[in-house]
Formats: structure tokens, C-alpha cells, sequence
């Protein structure tokens, strides 16, 4: 066994197999994989192993793309073939037009990726399988490109392309601890003797969490008992003349793939069943939980209605395995928080279908620092400290029990609910505040007007729409008060704060105390990687001179990762979270600076406290610091708070807005505001995928700077031209709002796509930002929006169509 070598990958299942061989593709031979067993020894070597193309977000498409090319290569390889039934389609059942209007917007996300579903009737379904009843069915999307494939032999496939590249595979090699040194490198110990590397990765399945621990760090993963079995041969399956379409079913919960001559049926029952929360039994390799058809029985019950032919065929064998969830039900595929040098690809739920594009992007991430795709929706960062085994058992039962149920806009579904408060959430709620959440954050949405107000699941403006105009209103011709909790808040200091501050971004940072600036940080391909306030506080009892970075609330772990990974060996710099000891209280509309001056002392005129300014003070007797900024295009304040005065911070604002027509605001209309003013969301229209320029913020870019992340590539980037560019767009439609992924059409080409969208209340104008191609990025270029399969004209037009001279926000 090597003693020296760059990576060691941990675990010898698909998300292990496919990494190692990724890093070779990717250049890097010198590139180990140990696994405690044999390859595919745990939850690979059961798997249901269906390879389909849908996906609920661009990313997820793409990755999965990837391993459709890559499976089909390989089941083509002469030397090597291995089992795979590309090919013989699949159908999601619906019986809602609810349902059949997200499968035309997942339709029409997935166009932008070349990928092409068909939304097809309840009768075309009963005619591509035959063996279904088309009773209460609406229709279903159709992936001409579903199958299945054999697991083990998709990862020999892969371990023995790696092989040949130069990795080497060490089985029967349990690891038993891990040590990083203060280079970050680290060493692996196994019971075979150690290998010191340079980057360690975490692929081990459902004992994530024991490799986890060696490391000191837990993870958001927990395993449900999964059920499916075998049937013996059904007469119609043989006479068919082709390989039956695979099925999934929201509907009874099942899903059903041909298996020789008969099916496989899989089930996600309501009364399901975690495993492994009190440890693993070690001698738990190629094993299996005991047969439990009792639980599914209700479940079985709907598939026999579904699939009346089950009713006549007997069971041949029965599986049932441990399969992994993490808290939100997507992979964790990335950079481990707060670890150098540390990466995982876990809580794979759907691992054989997709695992092929995460080891992909995996590698990319390792060896280049980003992949090809933004892959927040798969970082590990995207949770914080929340994040424990009992809430994530909850959400992964909650997970299981919807699996083919997709989010619809605004839905939150409730386990694990409230994971995250602070002393206003209650106060909120008797106000009326329906909540979202951000980060596990309970966030005011909107506030009902009655308590009985539920509006229906929809991708088109539901029933809150005049709620949310009115708060909008409110902001807009006086004042409104909003809690915006889990913002991102550093505390930065050190002598060295200004030059690391500087270093970190690509435009200008203001250094004056007192002052207050927006700006961009890049990776380093030029990229845009983050956005960020940075705000410089006086010397004061609260503390000495420092910055106040401020970015958005699921940006923690990310951030702290990106910032602190920068600061240079001697550098005078101190990072400090206050994320979840302080509060935002956001005060805007033209009575704002009226409603402060009231529970504040000191002068707050627009002369002595102008737009971006920050300044410490007390709210009633409430220690606060406001800064000077807005979302919402208004007059705005934020006005941050430690959590233990919040609530006499509130009353004291509530108290002196009662004569200014104060009311409450919610994230709904935040959303709306920020649309007409051209303000961009972080992981939305914030993305590695393109650059600044690209992005339109040109006037953030100071290429003049000597030295800056990014600096060099953007210089490359900017002699080739831009790709795409993000534009403002006017949707001619009432409906509905454009959704992020929604494909922009000219003819039958793809043009662009949305990265968000909402209706604008004040300027009462359907709104949308999308990357187009550079030549339509022009006002009055116009192309076709679809919008769940409807395509309605979609013109370009200026940013910021509410107050483009900015005059509003300084007051």
C-alpha cells in the first residue's frame, strides 16, 4: 500500500468509484480509494439503480446528463460492457393539473439543457404501458431516456477505467482514524498501515458518519429502510415485444421498472422506519434488514389499483436496504465545512442514477475549485449548525413519505419546523405572519387576514397576491417594519482588515469609518462567488474599530469557508461570526427617517445620516447599529439588534410608528420590491457560472486594482467576450410569474434562461432576470417565455423600472 499519495477517497460505492475515476479524467493519477469491504458492499449493491433525466433544477439535469453519456459509453466498451437499459422511458403519473402544470415547468427548465421531456395524457400513458389503469390519472411526463443499470458492474466499470489511469483501490481496508496537520494535509490510518495525502474525501454511504467523526465534523445524512421486490415472470410483460417504461407514482407512492420478465416494485410508505440512528453493527456488509411487507401494505393497496396485474403475480424476492437522505433530500456533494482539504459525496438517495455526474462534478471541484456548473444546490454549506441527527431523521421521514412529490413555489413543508427563532417568532405568528424559512430560519412571508387564509399550491400567483401588494403599499407611501433574521453578519478586525477586505473583492472598498459598500468577490476563475456589505464601525464601548461584512443568511458556512481560507500566514485579521447573536429589524418607506427619529436619539436628517452610513445607538434602550441601506428600493434602515433586546427593539418601533402608518412586512414583498429595482439574489442571479461583466455589474469591477481574486482570468474572460448576459425582462402574462430555470425561446431555439421572477406592485409590471445570448441582452429585444408550457412574449427593458435615479432610497 502506498505511505504518500494526493487524494484518498473513502468508500468503494458508486459515489466512490465515480470520483476516483473523475480525478483521473481530470489529470490527477496519483489518486487512492480504500474501502473497508468490497466495492459496492453497502447500499449500492441493492439499489432500485434507475438512471433517469429529470431533475428539479438545472445542475441536477446536467449531472445527470453526464452519467447517462457515461453509462451509455460504457455499456459500449468492447472490453468491458456492462448491463444497461438506456432508453426504455419512464412516465411520472399525475392526478392534478397542479402536478401536470410543474411537470411543463420542469419540462421547461430542462430544454435550456437539452434534455427533452414530453407532457403527455392519461390516455398516451395507459398506451405507452399497457399495464396501468388511466382512473383518476390528469397525464404524466415523459423521459424518453429512463432505464436502469446493474450497480456492481457500473462500478467495477468505473474502478477499472481508474485503474488503468493510474489510481489504485485497497479493499478489505477499514479505516480507523484520520489526522490533519498544520499544513492541512492529512494522514489516513487504516488497519493496513496509514497513507499521509493532500485532500481526504468522504463517499461512505450510510457510515457517513463514522468517517465523520474521525474528523470531528457530523453530517446532515440519515438512512430509511427501503423496500422492493421481485415478482415472478407476468404473461403480458413477455408478450409486449419491448421493454416495459418505468413508473413513478405520487399518486400510491410506488414506483415499478421491468426486471427479465417480470417487475420490480418499490415503495415509499407513509409509516416508514429510520435505520442506523444508534450506530451500525461493523459485520453489517452486503446485508439486508429484515422483510417488513406488513408497513408497505397500504402503499401495495394503491399500486394494485394502479397495476391491476400485480393482483395475479407472486413475489420472488423481497429486498429490503438502508438507503440515505439528508436534510433536504438533495446530495451533499463538496467541500466539507469548516475542513481544509475535505470533501464529500454522501446522502446520495437516487446514487446509481446520478452518481456518474456527482463524481464528476466532485472531481472538477477538487482539482479546478469550482465545476462547470454553480453547485450550491448540492454544497455541503447550504446548512448551518441546525443541522443535528434528530432534525435531519425528521425531514429525511418527511423526504421519504413525498419522494415523487415535488415543491411547489412557496411550499414548506412541516417537519422539523421550527428548527430556528428568535424572541419575535412568536410575536410575529400572533400578528399573523405566515412564515417561510431561509438557512432553518422561521421568516415572515406575509401576514394573513385571517387565520383560516391557506393558499393553494400553484405555479401561478395564488391567493396571497393582494396580500403582498398591500404590505408593498404600505412600504411604499409610509413606513413598514419587517424581522429579517440569520442575515449573514462577520465581524472583522486586525490591522489588516482593509488590504484582506481589498484582496477579497473586485471593486473598490470603502475604508471610512462611518461608511457603508456593496461589492463582489470572485473565485478564481473570474466568476462571480459572492456579494457582500461591508460597513466600518468607529471604536466604541461595543468595540474597537472594525468592518461589519454582511451577506446572505444561507451564506454562513460558505463564506467563512472562502474568507477564512484567504487570510495569509502573519496577516493581522480576525474573523467573527454574530449570524445568530444579532437581528435585523428592516424600517422602510418615505416615513421611515420619521419613525427612527422618534426612538432614537441623534440627528437621522438625510444630511447627517445619508444613504449607506452606519452609526451605533440605542432603539428606545435597545443597543443597536443602523446602517443605511435598502432592498426594497425605498427609504430603508437596517437596524441590527442582539437577540436579547429584539423584542424591546420591536416595541419601541412599533410604539413611534403608530402616528407614521407603520405596518408589518413580509419576504414577499421584499421579493417584489427588489425585482423593480434591479437588486439580485445570491445563488440565484449571483452565480459561479458567469462573471461580473456578465452579470452587469460592470460598475462593481475596478480591474485597475493590482491585485485581486480572480483578477487575471476576468482580464482573460473579458478579451473573449461574454456568453450570455442577464437582462431584465417584461413578461406579457397575469398568471403567473416566471420561474428560475424557465427556458426563453426564439422559434424552436433556447435563447436564455430565468433566473427569477415576481410580479412588481408599484410599477404593476410582470418581471423576470434571465442570462440571454449577448445579442439580445438589448432594450426591445423580445423572444418567448414558456411558462409551463405556455410561451408568452417576453421584452427586455431597462433595469431598475421603479425609480431608476435611486432618488427614493436616499430620502
Amino acid at each position: 500500500m502506498k505511505s504518500r499519495t494526493k487524494v484518498v477517497v473513502i468508500g468503494g460505492g458508486i459515489a466512490g468509484c465515480s470520483t476516483l475515476y473523475h480525478l483521473t479524467v481530470e489529470g490527477w493519477s496519483d489518486v487512492v480509494l480504500i474501502e473497508r469491504d468490497e466495492l459496492t458492499s453497502g447500499t449500492t449493491w441493492h439499489s432500485a439503480a434507475q438512471v433517469t433525466n429529470f431533475g428539479t433544477n438545472q445542475t441536477m439535469i446536467g449531472l445527470k446528463s453526464h452519467s447517462i453519456n457515461l453509462y451509455k459509453e460504457l455499456a459500449g466498451d468492447p472490453d468491458y460492457p456492462i448491463n444497461y437499459h438506456h432508453g426504455d422511458g419512464g412516465i411520472r403519473l399525475a392526478n392534478t393539473e397542479a402536478q401536470m402544470q410543474g411537470y411543463r415547468h420542469f419540462a421547461s427548465m430542462a430544454r435550456g439543457m437539452d434534455v427533452h421531456f414530453e407532457i403527455i395524457s392519461a390516455e398516451e400513458c395507459g398506451r405507452r404501458h399497457p399495464l396501468i389503469s388511466t382512473r383518476n390519472l390528469a397525464g404524466g411526463l415523459w423521459d424518453p431516456l429512463d432505464g436502469d443499470i446493474d450497480p456492481a458492474q457500473l462500478c467495477q466499470a468505473l474502478a477499472r477505467r481508474a485503474r488503468k489511469a493510474g489510481a489504485e483501490i485497497y479493499r478489505n481496508t477499514p479505516v480507523t482514524a484520520l489526522t490533519q496537520h498544520k499544513d492541512d494535509t492529512w494522514t489516513v490510518r487504516t488497519e493496513h498501515g496509514d497513507i499521509d495525502c493532500d485532500i481526504v474525501v468522504n463517499a461512505c454511504g450510510y457510515r457517513v458518519n463514522e468517517v465523520g467523526a474521525m474528523m470531528g465534523v457530523h453530517h446532515p445524512v440519515a438512512s430509511m429502510e427501503h423496500q422492493y421486490f421481485l415478482t415472478e415472470d407476468i404473461p403480458a410483460v413477455k408478450k409486449a415485444g419491448h421493454r416495459m417504461p418505468l413508473i413513478r407514482c405520487p399518486i400510491s407512492d410506488y414506483y415499478c421498472r421491468q426486471e427479465k420478465n417480470g417487475l420490480l416494485i418499490g415503495f415509499y410508505e407513509q409509516v416508514c422506519k429510520t435505520w442506523g440512528m444508534d450506530g451500525i453493527d461493523p459485520n453489517f456488509v452486503n446485508a439486508l434488514c429484515p422483510d417488513d411487507l406488513d408497513r408497505v401494505m397500504d402503499v401495495l393497496e394503491g399500486a394494485f389499483e394502479r397495476m391491476p396485474a400485480l393482483r395475479e403475480t407472486g413475489i420472488r424476492t423481497i429486498v429490503n436496504g438502508p438507503i440515505t437522505y439528508t436534510i433536504d433530500g438533495a446530495p451533499l456533494i463538496g467541500p466539507i465545512p469548516g475542513k481544509r482539504n475535505a470533501f464529500c459525496a454522501i446522502g446520495l438517495r437516487a446514487g446509481l442514477g446520478e452518481g456518474g455526474g456527482h463524481g464528476w462534478l466532485l472531481a472538477q471541484m477538487i482539482v479546478h475549485g469550482e465545476a462547470c456548473y454553480d453547485t450550491w444546490c448540492l454544497d455541503p454549506r447550504r446548512f448551518s449548525g441546525h443541522a443535528n441527527v434528530e432534525l435531519t431523521a425528521l425531514k429525511a421521514i418527511e423526504d421519504y413519505q413525498n419522494e415523487f412529490r415535488f415543491h411547489f413555489p412557496h411550499e414548506h413543508r412541516p417537519a422539523g419546523r421550527p428548527a430556528k427563532t428568535t424572541p419575535l417568532t412568536p410575536v410575529l405568528a400572533a400578528e399573523g405572519a405566515e412564515f417561510t424559512v431561509v438557512n432553518g430560519w422561521e421568516r415572515a412571508d406575509y401576514f394573513k387576514p385571517s387565520p383560516d387564509f391557506h393558499p393553494a399550491l400553484t405555479f401561478n400567483f395564488d391567493e396571497a397576491f393582494g396580500v403582498v401588494a398591500a404590505e408593498v403599499k404600505t412600504v411604499q407611501e409610509n413606513a413598514g417594519l419587517a424581522e429579517v433574521n440569520g442575515f449573514n453578519r462577520f465581524e472583522i478586525t486586525g490591522t489588516g482588515r482593509h488590504a484582506f477586505l481589498d484582496r477579497m473583492f473586485c471593486g473598490s472598498v470603502t475604508k471610512r469609518t462611518g461608511r457603508v459598500g456593496l461589492g463582489y468577490l470572485l473565485n478564481r476563475h473570474g466568476m462571480v462567488k459572492g456579494e457582500a456589505t461591508v460597513a466600518n464601525l468607529p471604536a466604541s464601548d461595543r468595540g474597537p474599530e472594525r468592518v461589519w461584512y454582511g451577506s446572505a443568511a444561507a451564506s454562513e458556512f460558505h463564506d467563512m469557508d472562502w474568507l477564512s481560507q484567504h487570510i495569509r500566514p502573519g496577516e493581522d485579521v480576525q474573523i467573527r461570526s454574530l449570524t445568530n447573536d444579532q437581528t435585523i429589524l428592516v424600517l422602510a418607506g418615505p416615513r421611515a427617517r420619521d419613525v427612527l427619529s422618534a426612538c432614537a436619539r441623534g440627528d437621522w436628517s438625510r444630511e447627517a445620516f445619508p444613504w449607506l452610513s452606519v452609526r451605533e445607538c440605542f432603539i428606545g434602550f435597545a443597543p443597536a447599529t443602523v446602517i443605511g441601506v435598502s432592498f426594497s428600493g425605498e427609504l430603508a434602515y437596517e437596524i441590527h439588534v442582539p437577540n436579547a433586546s429584539l423584542y424591546a427593539a420591536y416595541l419601541a418601533l412599533r410604539k413611534a410608528g403608530e402616528e407614521h402608518g407603520l405596518k408589518l412586512f413580509g419576504a414577499r414583498a421584499v421579493e417584489s420590491m427588489r425585482m423593480e429595482k434591479g437588486f439580485l439574489h445570491w445563488k440565484a442571479d449571483l452565480i459561479t457560472e458567469f462573471d461580473p461583466f456578465e452579470t452587469g455589474l460592470h460598475r462593481f469591477v475596478k480591474l485597475e486594482k493590482d491585485d485581486f481574486i480572480g483578477r487575471e482570468a476576468l482580464l482573460k474572460r473579458q478579451s473573449e467576450g461574454a456568453r450570455k448576459k442577464l437582462v431584465t425582462l417584461q413578461v406579457d402574462a397575469t398568471r403567473a410569474p416566471a420561474h428560475g430555470g424557465a427556458s426563453l425561446m426564439q422559434g424552436d431555439q433556447v435563447v436564455g434562461t430565468v433566473t427569477s421572477g415576481d410580479w412588481g406592485h408599484r410599477t404593476g409590471l410582470n418581471l423576470a432576470y434571465a442570462f440571454v445570448k449577448p445579442e439580445l441582452a438589448v432594450e426591445g429585444s423580445t423572444m418567448q417565455l414558456d411558462l409551463c408550457g405556455d410561451l408568452v412574449p417576453a421584452t427586455v427593458i431597462a433595469p431598475s423600472p421603479y425609480d431608476p435615479e435611486f432618488e427614493r432610497i436616499r430620502g
